[in-house]
């Protein structure tokens, strides 16, 4: 699928789900869990040994039934690792801009973080589909309403302090998409292999976003 495409996929979901699993096979069942509670972007970080054999394996058997994306990716060459592996889209904590040209080489995704206004602005000016406001826990969605007033055409999702109780509100403050890990992708669920629990949190965040868009 091209580009454009599975942004489009994202934005209508409205989450990203970020899963930090020590195997494939833990990543894919969890992943199909998320799909069936209407989760489609599934980020696997590469703060996880072998992360681009675990994006191997979760695209081989899920395919096109996610969006799969790779997370802390710090630099062009992992990047291209990730998208080799089957990454259709990259994340970053930062504003690197050869991850940027990297992700569009391949017509991927790119989802750099940002957290100043300077830092946004730039990132956008370098292509950003999407601008990751990291870390948001510490600022909450007063902060990403701040951003939003003066930034209307930039795509910003917060990571970083989205749960149940807070997701509403980083949507109203003008979040296109909420990054999400711990309070969606459980680690005691995640243990337990308890895909039930991950599922129905899945469809718990998806309500809240079809809820708040109305």
């Amino acid at each position: 699928m091209s580009r454009l495409t599975q942004l489009e996929r994202i934005l209508k979901c409205g989450v990203v789900a970020i899963i930090r699993a020590q195997s494939g096979e833990m990543l894919a069942d969890a992943a199909a869990a998320l799909a069936a509670g209407g989760v489609e972007a599934v980020e696997v970080t590469f703060t996880v040994p072998k992360a681009h054999k675990i994006l191997e394996e979760v695209a081989n058997r899920l395919g096109d039934a996610i969006v799969l994306g790779a997370g802390t990716v710090l630099d062009g060459e992992t990047a291209r690792i990730a998208i080799l592996a089957g990454a259709e889209f990259v994340v970053g904590p930062n504003v690197n801009l050869d991850v940027i040209r990297m992700a569009h080489r391949y017509d991927k995704l790119a989802f750099p973080g940002a957290f100043t206004p300077t830092e946004v602005v730039s990132a956008w000016e370098a292509g950003a589909d999407i601008v990751k406001i990291f870390p948001s826990d510490f600022v909450g969605p007063g902060y990403l309403k701040a951003l939003s007033g003066p930034l209307p055409q930039v795509r910003l999702m917060p990571t970083g302090g989205v749960n149940l109780q807070t997701a509403a509100e980083f949507l109203r403050a003008g979040a296109c998409a909420l990054g999400i890990g711990g309070a969606l992708v459980e680690p005691k669920a995640l243990a337990d292999r308890n895909l039930v629990r991950i599922e129905s949190l899945a469809r718990q965040y998806v309500e809240i976003v079809k809820s708040t868009r109305g």
